[in-house]
């Protein structure tokens, strides 16, 4: 002890082992940016001799600007420029479940799981995975009820191998027997576990889909249905590709990339593609235009064993009612976008906070009011030629037909006044939504891609948020009026037995309050 006691001293005296040390003091004190040196510059200015930082700099045009260039057979070629390492690019085509009515439901699910498959240059899947790692690049395929989208991120360096490899797997898939059987394989494996998972949204969202587009276009099932798994094999997909992997179909979307060089890749490697399935015009396009219908698609089910362990999940009865909106190429759509985010909602159990909308209606009026019930979350979907707005709603069986109630009353209110604050905090979120996704490359070429395909060109951010806050009480009141004259879409699962039938539920839509008609029954 006495021993540390004397080391410490000698340290602190600035004698150590290796003889004396200077002492503490302004001839050991070390010169700080913010000590004596500089005494009297703020932190807002830069240090005298220090180099001035040199900054990437664009113009305002080239900052915004999409550029679309259209190829001698049609396909497009749209590009946003990005200042980073890494790109985006993909090949986006007008295909999708809503064109499978001449065919067996279920070939856009086979194409999304048959995707980065073997080609004519590529054995397997590991082949082109290796080749895209040398370039630090990730692969994705995914379908919905209106296209298909075959994206790839990586180096910026490797973009034109990225271009190769992508009309590669677009136009060249080998789509051998073994491929096709394990597709068969995943394809039943994903309807096993969209019937089993706790979570009945999807299922839900195809139920929904299927009432309102009684067999047609967006109404057609965007899963392959069990019986049909077995009917697709090479000469049905090839069939379907003919007619919807075309050029004029198809937009070839980058994020990252520079545009001349984008351009000059397509050329290389689309321009004069000969595909698979061979050069044939396309004879048999779906050209439909959507047509609602309103009705109701009832699945029973038991759900009280839905979720396993030692707190399940309770026996919920699941609701989702909805009405036609509008495309989103119409004017209306930015109305019925703040409408939605308006309404809002969530599950009873968020946690709230930013962006939660624990002020949105379906909080303030249903959740915080109603504590039996689980979830209550508004829905907008939409199309080229239609669109559907609609509530999910669960509560436990027994009280089914007052949940039904609830969510026709919140229809009715929807074209009722509207407060401007709520409004106000709707546009402002809706704007923060759009602009915090757009800060993501991959969600930027889809947005690229999806509006090129759509319409040949693209609105801007800047454009949007204009649209946004140019949306008044009486524009939401207007669009929620004309959406109530529709007949409802009614989807429903789970213990079915106190649900109010269709013809009470559109006659509910249809009053004033929203109220369902009074039932008697002599024995309960």
């Amino acid at each position: 002890m006495a021993a540390t006691v004397l080391v410490a001293a000698r340290l602190l005296r600035g004698v150590g082992a290796g003889g004396p040390r200077p002492r503490f003091g302004p001839s050991a004190h070390r010169q700080f940016s913010s000590g004596g040196a500089y005494p009297n510059i703020p932190l807002s200015s830069p240090l005298p001799g220090v180099p001035k930082p040199v900054f990437a700099t664009v113009d305002g045009q080239e900052k915004f600007e999409t550029k679309v260039t259209r190829l001698d057979n049609g396909l497009q070629v749209a590009s946003q420029n990005k200042f980073g390492q890494f790109c985006t690019v993909g090949i986006l085509i007008n295909s999708g479940s809503r064109y499978e009515a001449k065919y067996f439901s279920g070939i856009a699910h086979f194409l999304e799981k048959l995707a980065f498959s073997s080609t004519a240059r590529f054995d397997n899947k590991d082949e082109i995975l290796l080749t895209l790692e040398k370039h630090g690049g990730i692969c994705d395929c995914q379908t919905s009820r209106d296209t298909t989208m075959y994206a790839v991120s990586a180096d910026s360096k490797g973009l034109d191998t990225v271009v190769g490899l992508l009309a590669e797997v677009t136009l060249h898939p080998r789509l051998t027997d073994e491929e096709i059987e394990m597709t068969r394989m995943a394809v039943q494996f994903e309807l096993e576990d969209l019937n089993m998972r706790p979570d009945p949204e999807p299922l839900l969202t195809e139920m929904i889909h299927e009432a309102a587009y009684r067999g047609n276009t967006v109404g057609l099932h965007r899963f392959c249905p069990s019986e049909n798994i077995a009917k697709i094999d090479r000469e049905v997909l090839h069939s379907y590709l003919r007619n919807y992997y075309t050029p004029d179909r198809m937009v070839l979307a980058g994020v990252g990339v520079e545009h001349e060089h984008l351009v000059e890749c397509a050329e290389k490697y689309l321009l004069r593609a000969q595909p698979a399935w061979g050069s044939a015009g396309a004879v048999e396009v779906d050209r439909s235009v959507a047509q609602y219908t309103g009705g109701i698609v009832k699945l029973e089910r038991d759900m009280s064993n839905v979720s396993l362990g030692p707190t399940p999940i309770p026996e919920l009865t699941h609701i989702m009612v909805g009405l036609e909106s509008c495309s989103f190429l119409e004017e209306d759509f930015i109305p019925f976008a703040v409408l939605n985010m308006m309404m809002g909602g969530g599950g009873s159990f968020s946690a709230g906070g930013p962006g939660k909308g624990m002020f949105s209606r379906l909080y303030l009026n249903v959740l915080n009011r109603h504590h039996w019930m689980y979830n209550a979350t508004s829905y907008h979907h939409s199309y080229e030629d239609t669109g559907l707005l609609c509530i999910h709603a669960s509560a436990d069986p027994r009280q089914v037909r007052d949940m039904v109630e609830i969510i026709t009353k919140e229809f009715i209110l929807m074209g009722g006044a509207v407060d401007a604050v709520e409004l106000e905090r709707a546009k402002t979120q809706l704007m923060s939504m759009l602009m915090m996704n757009l800060e993501s490359r991959p969600v930027i070429f889809e947005d690229v891609g999806r509006q090129v395909l759509a319409t040949r060109s693209r609105k801007l951010p800047h454009e949007l948020c204009t649209l946004i806050r140019n949306v008044k009480p009486e524009d939401v009141r207007r669009v929620a009026t004309k959406m109530l004259r529709g007949k409802p879409a009614v989807a429903a699962l789970g213990d079915l037995t106190n649900l109010p039938t269709y013809e009470h539920i559109q006659a509910a839509l249809a009053s004033r309050d929203g109220r369902l008609p009074r039932t008697y029954r002599l024995f309960r």
